[in-house]
């Protein structure tokens, strides 16, 4: 584990480096930069608005002084996506107002900006929490993701949150493995792969 990496609090500073993290992890945790466009097209969905709207989950991996990482999540799915419906989508659709797809991935996520959707729909209702986390390549594999996950875990637990779950690329084996490992159930439906997990005191967790 390198001694030169601390977990820390989100702040509205890192705005740029949720988007860039992002962007670089989101080709099944690797580079995505090639698929996009806009290097800002993935963070729009992933990443910044948990930092925007549920900052006291949102928590950064820095080495050195450089973010290298994030965990963020939200105790309310539901609640979450309606703060975005009237807050978040109606800003980001400005933004992108007439970006015309010429990259891999521009036209899902345009599409996704225009009509939001949660995979995970039929998990919510008993894990209404959800968590995301991104770590640059080269660092992913140095126990900083379980950290991160535990720091998460323990901010939704302290807000009274009983269960939670997240959505997986599923061609992502590692990330796959890796949540198997922290004792996530897995689920698959429609071609969507999710891990859940109970997360109240009582659970064992």
């Amino acid at each position: 584990m390198d001694s030169n990496c601390f977990i820390r609090p989100a702040i509205e500073a890192d705005t740029e480096a949720f988007f860039d993290i992002c962007l670089r992890t989101a080709n099944g945790g690797h580079d995505a930069s090639a698929l996009y466009s806009d290097p800002h097209l993935p963070g729009y969905i992933w990443s910044v608005p948990y930092l925007k709207f549920a900052r006291e989950f949102a928590f950064v991996l820095v080495q050195g002084d450089r973010p290298v990482g994030y965990v963020v999540g939200v105790p309310d799915t539901s609640e979450f996506d309606k703060e975005l419906e009237a807050n978040w989508w109606p800003l980001v659709r400005r933004q992108t107002a007439g970006l015309t797809p010429t990259c891999a991935r521009d036209a899902d996520v345009i599409e996704r900006i225009q009509n939001p959707r949660s995979g995970t729909v039929w998990l919510q209702d008993h894990y209404p929490a959800h968590l995301h986390i991104n770590i640059l390549p080269g660092l992913q594999a140095g126990g900083w993701g379980r950290r991160m996950i535990s720091t998460e875990l323990e901010a939704l637990r302290n807000q009274g949150v009983a269960a939670v779950h997240l959505g997986v690329d599923p061609n992502n084996a590692r990330a796959r493995g890796f949540y198997r490992h922290l004792g996530f159930s897995e689920f698959e439906r429609d071609g969507a792969v999710a891990y859940a997990m109970r997360i109240d005191k009582g659970s064992g967790q």
